[in-house]
């Protein structure tokens, strides 16, 4: 049985829990875009957010390559997806590579740097869903080959290639596997497994 988009986004959604932003339980990882242009204004408020986030020393490391769709950069990043990822981000109308500086002002390594774009990402992840927008975040493409492609100096660490857009109906995906990953409902482990007040004993929260 095939779902509808509004279906799917129904069954996603976390459930609320009071005091914990609406926000956060908006938030998944579709993989079904619509053929619908994101406003430029749209995108100046996902970069905001990201902008704010917080970062070791206020270093600020992250920089973002945005490609949106029928241009190079789109090309170019589309290029470099790997496995079931090539066959369904290429039809986001924006994608974004982040990056982060991986040394500090002293030459020295910051280890921090990329732990520092993933907040940032996440920051623009939930103002994203706050906007109506969906966004996945994806590993699986080919580092060297987009370092290559964007020309990206080596001191800069790549983080994830995120896809940005409305949703789209998840038979548009048109392959069994990713259909049903568009529509089996999210799970997360409960706290007791990833709270501790010592080493895999759950904290009294």
């Amino acid at each position: 049985m095939s779902l509808t988009a509004s279906e799917v986004h129904a069954l996603k959604k976390a459930s609320p829990v009071q005091g914990v932003l609406p926000v956060i339980h908006e938030r998944w990882s579709a993989r079904s875009f619509a053929e619908r242009e994101v406003s430029p204004e749209a995108l100046w408020k996902v970069f905001e957010a990201a902008r704010w986030a917080a970062s070791g020393g206020n270093s600020q490391p992250w920089k973002f390559v945005v490609g949106l769709k029928g241009s190079g950069t789109h090309e170019k990043i589309a290029g470099t997806l790997a496995g079931f990822n090539k066959v369904w981000a290429p039809k986001a109308p924006v994608l974004i590579l982040g990056t982060a500086l991986a040394v500090n002002a002293k030459g020295a390594a910051n280890p921090y740097a990329l732990y520092d774009l993933g907040a940032a990402s996440a920051h623009l992840t939930l103002q994203a869903a706050a906007l109506g927008l969906t966004t996945h975040q994806m590993a699986g493409f080919d580092h060297e080959a987009a370092r290559q492609a964007l020309g990206i100096p080596e001191e800069y660490a790549l983080g994830t290639v995120i896809a940005l857009g409305y949703q789209g109906e998840p038979a548009e995906l048109g392959d069994a596997t990713l259909i049903e990953r568009e529509i089996t409902a999210r799970t997360r482990k409960p706290l007791d497994e990833i709270v501790f007040s010592e080493w895999d004993k759950p904290a009294q929260i």
